[in-house]
């Protein structure tokens, strides 16, 4: 795919280069400021898996002190 691409870009390597690096940067604009917005609440990453509280017998009691300190 990225050789059919290559060939049908005009001018030399150098400008081949130029627009190939062109195009990959308004693609990640494009996906940055508009496709990654639109998805972000539909999937809300920052949502937790665990809703439950601990268990009240939990390896690391609330009440602990750290040893030397």
């Amino acid at each position: 795919m990225y050789a059919w691409i290559w060939r049908r870009l005009p001018g030399t390597w150098q400008t081949k280069t130029a627009t190939a690096a062109g195009l990959a940067l308004a693609v990640a604009v494009l996906l940055w400021y508009v496709v990654f917005p639109w998805v972000e609440p539909k999937v809300q990453f920052d949502h937790g898996v665990v809703q439950t509280p601990a268990p009240s017998g939990s390896a690391t009691p609330s009440g602990s002190r750290i040893p030397g300190g």
